[in-house]
């Protein structure tokens, strides 16, 4: 008998459940919805199952966690290869081109590298972000965006450490609308377009770094960043 072709291996595992050493049995039929769900290996679907007890959406969260984890190790990587993808928006008037690295020539031929670029262009066509991300924001227009969030706050009668953290907060929403980074992704609003680049890094296996991109409309000054 092969090793592991028992009755118990053919439903699943059994893996302990907490500390006080019951037991949840994992299905096989769960360990493969979880992977066709996420893309990760047999005993990483496993262990967060076991984790999140046999619960199939608190697994997939675990291993979203444990894949920015991963993700941000491999940012420290150099991502010198990539793609240059365009997307023009039905009708002709709005189009993108949009730089997505990576670290091989490989990866950058890979398919889901590809779609990646394209949804991160469409993205940019619909949501129109005028930075790549915060750090990208010049000092004058923040200066400017507080200066007059304080002019639109100080008639309130509010203290003025209460009307500095209003305008922090309302300067955060000013990031979140305006940074391709921290803006919600248009195909899956529930997770940013930061999210989105980490779990293909995790997924991938490589560094993916939006380079850069320009967004242009009939009528309008380009938009680069």
């Amino acid at each position: 008998m092969v090793e592991g072709d028992t009755a118990e291996g053919r439903r699943g595992s059994r893996k302990p459940n907490g500390d006080d050493g019951t037991m949840t049995e994992i299905a096989a039929t769960q360990v493969k919805e979880l992977r066709l769900a996420t893309g990760a290996g047999i005993m990483e679907c496993k262990s967060a199952l076991a984790e999140a007890q046999g619960d199939i959406n608190r697994a997939v969260s675990i291993l979203r966690e444990r894949g920015i984890a991963r993700a941000a190790r491999k940012a420290e990587r150099t991502a010198a290869e990539g793609l240059i993808v365009s997307y023009i928006h039905p009708g002709g008037r709005i189009g993108v081109l949009l730089e997505l690295s990576c670290e091989s020539d490989f990866v950058a031929r890979n398919e889901q590298f590809q779609a990646l670029a394209k949804d991160l262009a469409m993205h940019v066509a619909a949501m129109n972000p005028l930075y790549l991300g915060r750090e990208e924001v010049p000092e004058a227009v923040l200066e400017e965006e507080r200066r007059i969030l304080r002019v639109q706050t100080e008639g309130s009668g509010k203290p003025s450490n209460v009307i500095e953290r209003i305008v922090q907060g309302r300067l955060e929403k000013f990031f979140l609308e305006t940074c391709l980074m921290d803006q919600s992704f248009v195909k899956d609003p529930d997770r940013t377009v930061e999210q989105v680049v980490k779990e293909a890094i995790s997924t991938i296996g490589e560094n993916i770094v939006v380079r850069r991109f320009s967004r242009y409309q009939v009528g309008e000054t380009s938009n680069t960043s």
